[in-house]
């Protein structure tokens, strides 16, 4: 145990209640201090930097591709440092490379000065290889590693309870996220996008110091069980599985890819549309704070969708929620198209607000219950690495929608084409099992 609380004032022993539900609230705080790093968090900053940059929207969009690609590549790295280091250690480094991340992002525009003049070069290619670097140091660290790390240590101190923790970690997350824009918008109005980012990096180095003293790796280093309290074996019921897939044989199912490419087509909408989420708001001649100001009811109606369909996915067909997942982004695909009317806002609220709630449940329930639990890792890790590439292809081509042919509604049919395709193929989806 010394070892395992090396470093910290706290000893979970001691505490007076199961030290789960203080792993449950920190952890929480930690996917929240991921949001620099999240799409949600970088949007805000995307229109400022890119113009002290001297980047067009789409070199700006491609730098921040690139750094997403090549997180991608390190990300499942982290699990196996996860896997040997424990998350204390992985989340406190994550946290600190974030703020390091950060801090360097703010004189983002000196170090591209500085390079010019060691080069001789005034060329753009210099800001973009600077900040797409950047955006690999933000993107893994933050949306990768301290996400990664912060959420399986909560999962790791519950089990029997592992659901209703969840739920609860899940809502502060979905309004700490919708929140953020608005929030973060402030912070750069009243102080500018440099220091903005230098007062996040420092609350992410105070953040750390509470890690290394709240966050463990499990119960077992300090003689205790998950739930706090043992769990009767022939009084649990536990659904059994017939057949546990390898990734190999869940590839050759028809549900792998229509489930995963639909939870990949939520990734590169949301992403899209929330990297330019001023610019496409400002097209329709609706001001800044108009255009974040949706986040919170998306994320109200998402908090409720989620929660009333994760009680319902014990009893009713995954099925139906994909299809409630693709109606979802269809109305948001619609919504986006008639943007320019008011009816167009609430239809791509709902749209958004839907997909996103259906999300959380699909992405959660459905590959232990059609795949078995024995290569979940294996099988989720694939559906992820879907995720990323989605995330990190959808800035680029909403941006050259706008720029190239003049109106994000392009990317709109392109985004109906893909998911009555999808309907198409999910009729004959069934669950292997």
């Amino acid at each position: 145990m010394s070892t395992t609380n090396k470093f910290s004032f706290v000893n979970p022993n001691k505490v007076p209640f199961f030290y789960g539900y203080i792993v449950l609230f920190i952890g929480t705080i930690g996917v929240w201090a991921s949001i620099p790093g999240q799409t949600v968090g970088v949007s805000v900053f995307t229109d400022p930097v890119k113009d002290a940059l001297g980047l067009t929207r789409n070199q700006f969009s491609n730098a921040y591709m690139i750094g997403t690609f090549m997180s991608s590549f390190f990300v499942a790295r982290a699990g196996v440092l996860f896997d040997k280091y424990g998350a204390r250690y992985v989340a406190f480094f994550a946290a600190i490379v974030l703020a390091i991340s950060l801090l360097l992002a703010s004189v983002s525009v000196s170090i591209s000065e500085f390079f010019k003049t060691l080069l001789n070069n005034t060329s753009w290619i210099i800001p973009f290889s600077v900040i797409s670097l950047l955006f690999f140091m933000i993107r893994f660290s933050g949306q990768g590693v301290l996400t990664m790390a912060s959420r399986n240590m909560i999962m790791i101190w519950f089990d029997k309870n592992r659901g209703k923790v969840n739920a609860l970690s899940s809502v502060a997350v979905s309004l700490g996220f919708s929140s953020s824009p608005i929030l973060l918008n402030k912070l750069i109005d009243d102080n500018g996008w440099q220091l903005s980012w230098q007062l996040i990096a420092i609350c992410l180095l105070i953040f750390s110091f509470f890690i290394l003293q709240f966050y463990r790796n499990n119960p077992e280093d300090f003689n205790m069980i998950p739930d706090g309290s043992k769990i009767v074996e022939d009084k649990v019921k536990v659904k059994k599985v017939e057949h546990q897939f390898t990734l190999k044989e869940a590839k050759e199912t028809r549900a792998f890819w229509v489930f995963g490419l639909t939870l990949a087509f939520n990734s590169f909408f949301i992403t899209g549309f929330t990297f330019h989420i001023v610019s496409i708001f400002a097209n329709h001649d609706y001001s800044k704070s108009e255009a974040i100001s949706i986040f919170l009811p998306i994320s109200i109606i998402a908090i409720s969708v989620g929660t009333l369909f994760n009680i319902l996915s014990d009893y009713v067909r995954q099925k139906l929620l994909l299809y409630l997942m693709l109606f979802s982004g269809l109305l948001a695909t619609v919504g986006l198209l008639l943007l320019g009317n008011s009816v167009g806002i609430y239809v791509l609220v709902i749209g958004l607000g839907g997909m996103g709630g259906m999300f959380s449940v699909i992405n959660a329930v459905s590959w232990p219950r059609y795949y078995g639990r024995l290569h979940l890792g294996a099988i989720s890790g694939k559906i992820m690495s879907f995720l990323v590439i989605a995330s990190a292809v959808a800035p680029s081509l909403f941006s050259y929608s706008y720029t190239t042919l003049g109106s994000y509604s392009y990317i709109s049919y392109l985004n109906i084409i893909f998911l009555i395709t999808l309907i198409i193929a999910s009729i004959k989806a069934k669950n292997p099992q």
